[in-house]
């Protein structure tokens, strides 16, 4: 059961970062991205979040004006103000279908990807496509200063993944998830009753 939810979160990363690519024009190294951290003791690692958008890269330039307007909105909506000094150059996504642990080692590396986000000029953005999400462990993401986007249809472009992605990329992705859920539904069944048999 773990596996398949797993397997369901991997997926949606690989759906919302199709949706940057197509909808940004961004390449595929474009909207990835990785930092390296080498622990004592241990080897170098290199650690990824699933999806980035670097506004040098966005070549339209109205859809860049768009989402360089959010961002100023989304620093606002975590407790930033715009700072003086070098200003952000985009933002970093942790994507999940849901998120229900509150496994404090996991809790921890998320603060650390915050903090590694905030030293590369990245805001980071968690982005939920349902609302699961423990009230407890929202606050302790708020106050490392993630933007939390939750499952919901409607709200804010700084709280909601679907209003996001319909108004600020361009793309219906609530749309995509009605059109194409009988199908979804279908293979994840199939998936389950394999691993029953």
């Amino acid at each position: 059961m773990t596996s398949v939810y797993r397997q369901i979160g991997h997926g949606c990363q690989q759906v919302f970062q199709s949706v940057l690519q197509d909808a940004l024009g961004l390449s595929t190294a474009d909207a990835t991205w990785s930092y390296k951290i080498k622990p004592k003791g241990e080897k170098p690692r290199t650690l990824a979040l699933d999806g980035r958008i670097p506004l040098a890269s966005i070549g339209n330039r109205a859809v860049r004006k768009r989402v360089e307007s959010w961002l100023h909105e989304a620093i606002e909506a975590v407790g930033l103000k715009r700072r003086s000094a070098r200003p952000f150059d985009g933002c970093v996504f942790e994507v999940r279908q849901g998120y229900k642990s509150n496994d404090a080692k996991r809790q921890k590396a998320d603060v650390s990807n915050a903090a590694n986000a905030f030293a590369h000029q990245y805001l980071p953005v968690r982005l939920l496509l349902s609302v699961q999400i423990p009230d407890n462990l929202a606050e302790r993401y708020q106050r490392a200063h993630w933007l939390i986007l939750r499952g919901t249809l409607a709200g804010a472009t700084t709280d909601s993944t679907y209003v996001f992605c319909r108004d600020v990329l361009g793309y219906d992705l609530a749309g995509f998830f009605r059109r194409n859920s009988a199908v979804i539904k279908a293979e994840t069944l199939a998936v389950f009753e394999g691993l029953l048999r």
